[in-house]
């Protein structure tokens, strides 16, 4: 199933603060958290997702952190 519409949380402002999270629409209308992360490691962007599969953003959301642990 396709993702059609992206949000993303909240960037935290404080130490305390909930992480980031990744909310995603399917063309069912079905919506679903896939993942929080570490502002501070990696960034998204909502537009990032429209058009993916839940597999394909979660090999995104993988390959930029390993990107980032291998920096």
């Amino acid at each position: 199933m396709t993702i059609v519409k992206a949000r993303i949380t909240e960037q935290p402002k404080s130490l305390f603060d909930p992480m980031p999270e990744v909310w995603v629409t399917y063309e069912d209308g079905e919506e679903e958290k896939l993942f929080s992360y570490y502002p501070d490691e990696i960034s998204f962007d909502a537009s990032e997702f429209v058009g993916l599969t839940r597999e394909q953003a979660m090999r995104l959301y993988t390959k930029k952190d390993i990107a980032y642990l291998r920096a």
